[in-house]
């Protein structure tokens, strides 16, 4: 587009008006009433400009035509008295400033001072006293040229004038015009220089504007007397809006940046907790201190009773001896709950035992019929649909955006870097690099796409509809090598970053090229030839998602990426670095990452599949019955149990997969990477429970049949169980009421998968379970059934030890004579309650630390060539991301609306969208926005304006002839279908040279046109955020957007709201913090009322609960110290936490308020009341904990450390290994001395009362079990 290039020369019309004027002579004489130039007297070449002939003449009376145009176009002052100037150099001189003026109009002071310099310099009749002509050639026709002179302005003037029009704002390009005018400036000295300079499509000759006279013979010379106009000028004439002048500008409520609560260094928060824990732990000492106190003043009056009364009572006696210290607190009587649960579960477990085959075959066929949902199967890919809510504002807006503007702009970039070591001084930026850069931007531009031989040009970004848009530093030598030069490019780098609107610096799609855009890593110097990075963006057309226009561009986006991969190699040996990225390159590296986690993942399982299978055969098959009968292995391993336990897993998820995706909810990589670990932690621990209760049932019923044993062993753990996988699944399934599609859909599968999972266990297991005991009993191998083993016996021991069968593993040996005993020690349980405390209190204290977000670098594999790219963006790129504040369904044809909108005009709202955007971006600590919003309303009424020469209809100028005439006030502005009909006109009108206000390239997608309802449905106003370089950064970016909109939405009562292309990845932290706190809240709440219920304890079931909160407030604050981010991953993870803790702590608590009459019989004597129930669930089901799900887990997760892939190594490694961590702690550690001391009473369970038969086995079993912490004669 011509346009740029052409206002910049009108710009310099420091060349344009002299130039056309003449008279023979040199400057000699300098007085009043004479000129210094007049008249054109020809060029210096063929493309130059006229040349101005010296004329040291008297002014002279213009006729009444010309000084009608002077006075139409200089004003009013111009009406009487001699000028210096011709008819056709005003001519010349009106078609020039009216294409200036479409620039600066909107501020009329600026615009009073840039007519006023130039009409001055062409018309004044005392030319002589401020123009000194110092050099003039002679042309070939024999007549002299001028080609420099010396013009003279006061420093307040020139100072003046700049200050009027160095924030004027540039509408369509949301830049300053004075990037156009006067290439950039930024002082009054550069801005005139700019305008005098020799250059081409500029000045075609040198003017030097001086603030004095210099030379030999200043004698006579002087600036005028002219003051200018300011921005705020006291005139409201000549006042200028906000947007172009601060000085104007209403000043906005404050708005402090977000800041936590602190006291001293640490947040509020943290300081609080601290200060409680350091009273407790205060508290506690001084209680210890005051009970040892007591206990040693009274340890010798004690020692003295007893000296007298050596003989105990009879009662104390019987006491002692009567009384084994698990008996010494009363139980509640029997929970009916309970009871009506164990029944159920007894008629479960016998009738899925005695018909084991219509059981598996019913499972089977159940899990295969809900597995038909299969076909329905689809994997949500796209992170809009995964982590945007469908109703969520953000969604609906992007969705409003894509449908009025069209998709946002695709964007291919590239970034070359210096990675030349220390030693080694070439800079970046040399002849021959820049030399290779310009070819490697012309293969770029040549490259055919492999499927539809598509080149650049077929798939760009053409604003004007003819050039490219390339942002590169290319532009400044027209993206020619051949302007190139090795003597002088340096000069013209550093006057092109200077001054990117010089026409000279514009790219072939002229727009100014912001240095930041386009080089980075120069900060420290200041000086471009430093540059450490040169940047590159090619811009695509975008279009909607599976259209054929789509795969167009990801075609010729997959060519780019083959071409700049061969750069990088070429780069590398010329000691650079360069990284890349496409817009489709995310996409296509976070599916490589999935593949690449697969493998990990699996193993992962694998080793837990394995384990699991191995560990369960762990109390018949030990080392002593190894040693003694080698051949009971054969019989005693379980190991098809084991299979037949992670084939359930495998087949609730397939369930769960299949009955969701039939019901429509689409499975995302988290789910497929995360619910096969959770259903198989809390499957194996179910199996383990199963499986050891079921021996236990071996041992204290041998005689009964097996079907009753399997009824017996379900009877007494299938509330358990029940009471974990419904806590679990209600849990779960309260996700399903988040919008969040990842949490909602994760919540769905998760919920029906644990659901799935506990029924198949409780039933297809349980049957499972009684074939392999039948095998068992009938000596026939595992895994191998039809092969009888003669010299193994059916208890997995020597047959003279039968009666005694040892069913406690080395760990289960452990708990009982050594863990369980320590724990429960009052000294210790004190050290537990205070050092858990602590753990919780860091916990909470480092919460406030937990950041937000998603870096992109962490989804990507560790060796992705994306990372580099990132880096380097964060590094040295210098702009930030476009926003556009996008008014919805506002009726801008009433004049009301206009105002609201405008912000060039005198009625304009004092506080309307331009105004407030102009104001934000001048605190963009807050803000976050820099520059101006490109205003196209502002831009449209200018494009009326009959003095721009734009609007035509019927070969007339639009307005010429109105009443009221046009003005800055609104009044007269069209309206209603008038104004729709001139819209139309002015989005099909072309930006060119003649007329740069043309709304098609700028403007074209900016605003929705409703010929019907003669109404604007949508329009957009473009700015730009600072430069985002952190997670913090983006998120705070998107509020302080949303909060500006807000702002203008309630102060005009219109509908407004910002987009910007990352703003619906970013929307889900707004809210993410009160998010996770319902959920985790309501899943705590459903736990305690579910275990309260169930259990029959709501002091059991507050233990619990705390227990859980606990577990979970220690992994939040293990995420701050791992940095692990708060996003809707991590939140997925911190509801499996909850999940994970309720199963470890579950069992436990069961165990303590429904003791085992077998295991309580056994609680050592010094434990009583809590404390022996609390033994008793250690002993019970500690083991099944600690072996079925810590080890399990442990196990897997330690080998995802091995993953390529940071999102594995962050999210889910380190999250899971806390989880383990601390859950198993909790679990086994703090939750059974809170029991002691917290817990509720106790109930008697029907299920452990096995009878005499039981009592006897029992006594047979404690006779074989002679031990040194155990007194036989207690018995």
């Amino acid at each position: 587009m011509r346009l740029p290039r052409a206002i910049a020369a009108i710009v310099g019309l420091g060349s344009f008006a002299p130039m056309l004027v003449g008279a023979q002579g040199e400057t000699k004489i300098h007085e009043k009433g004479r000129c210094a130039i007049r008249g054109h007297c020809g060029k210096q070449s063929i493309f130059g400009g006229e040349l101005p002939c010296p004329d040291n003449d008297l002014a002279q009376q213009p006729e009444d035509a010309v000084r009608q145009k002077l006075i139409n176009l200089c004003g009013t002052k111009w009406s009487e008295g001699p000028v210096c100037c011709l008819d056709e150099q005003i001519d010349a001189l009106s078609s020039n400033l009216k294409l200036a003026e479409g620039i600066i109009a909107s501020c009329p002071a600026c615009r009073d001072n840039f007519f006023n310099i130039f009409c001055t310099f062409t018309c004044s009749p005392d030319q002589s006293l401020f123009i000194n002509v110092t050099k003039t050639e002679e042309n070939s026709s024999g007549k002299r040229l001028v080609t420099e002179l010396d013009n003279i302005w006061s420093k307040e003037y020139q100072s003046g004038f700049f200050d009027s029009c160095k924030n004027v704002k540039n509408g369509a390009s949301g830049g300053k015009a004075i990037d156009f005018i006067g290439g950039g400036a930024k002082d009054y000295t550069h801005f005139m220089k700019f305008l005098g300079d020799k250059k081409f499509l500029g000045s075609p000759f040198q003017i030097n504007y001086h603030t004095e006279p210099s030379g030999s013979d200043p004698q006579g010379m002087g600036a005028l007397s002219i003051r200018p106009k300011a921005c705020n000028d006291e005139d409201k004439s000549f006042r200028c809006s906000c947007v172009d002048c601060p000085d104007v500008c209403p000043e906005l409520p404050a708005i402090s940046p977000h800041e936590i609560c602190h006291v001293g260094l640490l947040p509020c928060l943290s300081f609080a907790v601290i200060l409680v824990y350091s009273i407790f732990l205060l508290f506690v000492i001084a209680l210890a201190s005051y009970v040892t106190y007591k206990e040693r003043r009274f340890r010798k009056p004690e020692r003295v009773r007893l000296l007298q009364d050596p003989t105990p009572s009879d009662d104390e006696d019987e006491g002692e001896v009567m009384h084994r210290g698990g008996y010494m607190e009363r139980s509640h009587g029997v929970y009916k709950l309970n009871s009506v649960l164990s029944a159920l579960f007894h008629q479960v477990g016998g009738a899925c035992a005695r018909f084991p085959g219509i059981t598996i075959s019913s499972s089977v066929f159940g899990v295969a019929l809900l597995s038909l949902g299969w076909w329905s199967f689809t994997v949500e890919t796209d992170p809009v649909r995964l982590w945007v809510s469908p109703s969520s504002a953000a969604a609906q807006e992007k969705d409003f955006f894509d449908q009025s503007f069209g998709p946002f702009y695709r964007a291919e970039q590239a970034f070359l870097v210096n990675n030349r070591p220390e030693n080694d001084s070439r800079p970046l930026l040399d002849y021959e690099t820049l030399t290779w850069w310009f070819d490697v931007e012309s293969r770029v531009r040549r490259v055919i796409s492999l499927d539809q031989a598509l080149n650049f040009d077929d798939v760009c970004f053409k604003p004007t509809g003819e050039a490219c848009v390339v942002q590169s530093v290319t532009g400044y030598f027209g993206g020619s090598v051949l302007n190139l030069d090795p003597d002088t490019w340096k000069d013209r780098l550093n006057h092109c970053t200077e001054s990117p609107g010089d026409p000279s610096c514009l790219p072939d799609f002229s727009q100014p090229l912001k240095p930041e855009m386009i080089l980075g890593g120069y900060e420290d110097t200041g000086n471009v030839l430093d540059a450490q990075a040169l940047i590159v963006t090619w811009v695509v057309n975008n279009y909607a998602q599976g259209t054929e226009e789509e795969a167009n561009a990801i075609d010729w986006e997959n060519t780019f990426q083959a071409v700049l991969g061969v750069v990088q190699e070429e780069a590398a040996e010329r000691g650079l670095r360069v990284s890349f990225n496409s817009e489709v390159s995310l996409e296509q590296e976070l599916n490589k990452s999935t593949n690449t986690d697969a493998k990990i993942v699996v193993i992962s399982y694998l080793i837990m599949f394995f384990y699991a299978s191995m560990a369960l055969g762990s109390v018949t098959v030990t080392w002593r019955s190894l040693l003694t009968n080698p051949s009971n292995a054969l019989v005693q391993s379980k190991f098809t149990l084991g299979i037949v336990g992670i084939i359930i897993v495998l087949m609730s998820v397939s369930a769960s997969v299949g009955l969701f995706s039939l019901a429509g909810v689409k499975v995302t990589l988290i789910i497929a990477e995360v619910i096969p670990f959770l259903v198989l932690a809390v499957g194996v621990d179910n199996i383990f429970l199963i499986v050891h209760e079921f021996e236990r049932v071996n041992i204290s019923h041998p005689d009964e049949e097996i079907d009753e044993r399997v009824a017996r062993a379900v009877s007494r753990i299938g509330p358990s169980i029940f009471l974990s996988a419904l806590t679990e699944t209600v849990a779960f399934a309260l996700g399903v009421f988040v919008g969040m599609p990842a949490v909602k859909n994760f919540a769905a599968y998760a919920a029906g998968a644990v659901f799935i999972n506990a029924i198949l266990q409780i039933t297809m297991f349980i049957s499972v379970l009684a074939l392999n005991q039948r095998r068992v009993q009938s000596l026939r191998a595992d895994c191998v059934p039809c092969l009888t083993v003669r010299k193994a016996n059916s208890f997995g021991f020597p047959e003279e030890n039968h009666g005694g069968q040892d069913a406690e593993s080395t760990l289960q040996a452990f708990i009982r004579r050594v863990y369980a005993p320590f724990l429960l020690d009052r000294r210790v349980k004190v050290g537990v309650v205070i050092f858990f405390l602590g753990v919780l209190t860091a916990g909470l204290a480092f919460i406030p630390e937990v950041p937000l977000g998603l870096d992109q670098r962490i989804a990507l594999p560790s060796d992705s060539y994306l990372i580099s790219y990132f880096n380097d963006l964060d590094s040295y790129f210098g702009v930030g991301p476009p926003v556009y504040f996008v008014t919805r369904n506002v009726n801008v044809s009433e004049r009301s609306h206009q105002q609201q909108l405008c912000g060039r005009f005198t009625t304009c709202e004092e506080y309307s969208l331009p105004f407030i955007l102009e104001q934000e971006s001048k605190r963009p600590n807050v803000s976050y926005l820099a520059g101006s919003a490109a205003s196209w309303i502002d831009d449209f009424f200018y494009w009326l304006n009959p003095q721009q020469d734009c609007c035509k209809e019927n070969g007339k100028l639009c307005f010429e002839d109105r009443v009221p005439a046009w003005n800055i006030s609104l009044s007269g502005m069209p309206e209603g279908p008038e104004f729709i009909h001139y819209a139309k006109k002015w989005i099909d009108a072309p930006t060119d040279a003649s007329c740069p206000l043309g709304g098609k390239a700028p403007y074209s997608n900016a605003l929705v046109i409703d010929e019907k309802y003669t109404t604007i449905n949508a329009s957009h106003f473009r700015t730009s955020h600072t430069p985002l370089r952190s997670q913090d950064e983006f998120i705070e970016a998107y509020i302080a957007a949303r909060r500006i909109a807000d702002g203008i939405s309630q102060e005009h009562n219109i509908d407004v709201f910002p987009y910007s292309k990352f703003y619906i990845f970013f929307d889900q932290y707004v809210s993410i913090v009160r998010l996770t706190g319902t959920l985790l809240g309501s899943a705590v709440a459903i736990i305690f009322v579910l275990t309260s219920v169930i259990l029959g304890s709501i002091a059991t079931g507050a233990v619990v609960t705390t227990t859980v909160v606990m577990i979970v407030v220690d992994i939040i604050g293990t995420m701050a110290i791992a940095g692990v981010s708060l996003n809707a991953v991590s939140l997925v993870n911190l509801i499996i936490c909850v999940g994970i803790g309720v199963e470890f702590c579950a069992h436990i608590a069961r165990a303590f308020m429904f003791p085992a009459r077998p295991i309580m019989e056994k609680v050592p004597a010094e434990f009583r009341g809590k404390d022996a129930r609390a033994w008793a669930a250690l002993v019970n089901v500690g083991g099944s904990v600690f072996s079925g799900i810590t080890v399990t887990k442990l196990l897997g997760v330690c080998v995802l450390a091995f993953t390529r892939s940071k999102i594995f190594e962050i999210y889910y490694f380190r999250v899971w290994l806390a989880l383990v961590i601390f859950a198993a702690t909790h679990a086994l550690i703090f939750l059974p001395v809170a029991l002691s001391y917290f817990g509720g009473g106790g109930y008697f369970d029907p299920a452990s009362d096995g009878g005499l038969e039981a009592n006897l086995a029992s006594r047979g079993y404690r006779s074989s079990l002679v031990h040194d912490d155990y007194d036989s004669d207690e018995y």
